[in-house]
């Protein structure tokens, strides 16, 4: 059986690999955790080994969204998932989609440059 590569297939993700995804430590992460709990609950194995699936990681980034992007304070980031969590999530897709097409117009333009 050959070797599956595709990362979108695999079902848990480790807190080091969410970690390396969001360029945060995994302490950053273990402390969202506390601070969110009704938004970041992760799976924890029989050992305690946190285990996140493709839904925690959307909601971290939300979470993310909102600390790093925004640089809001985390009483009012709670406040925000507390009062319009649609709006946070939409709000969050918006930002992933403008960066993915602000990388695309780099690449163009850098293409432009060599012509």
């Amino acid at each position: 059986m050959a070797l599956n590569t595709n990362k979108t297939l695999k079902k848990y993700y480790s807190i080091s690999e969410v970690a390396d995804q969001f360029g945060v430590a995994e302490s950053v992460l273990r402390y969202w955790e506390k601070e969110f709990p009704q938004v970041i609950a992760p799976r924890k194995s029989g050992r305690n080994v946190r285990q996140y699936t493709v839904e925690d990681i959307a909601q971290i980034r939300i979470v993310y969204n909102l600390l790093k992007v925004r640089g809001m304070k985390i009483a009012a980031a709670r406040q925000a998932i507390a009062g319009n969590r649609q709006g946070a999530t939409d709000l969050s897709e918006l930002l992933d989609r403008l960066q993915a097409v602000r990388s695309e117009l780099v690449s163009i333009r850098q293409e432009l440059g060599e012509l």
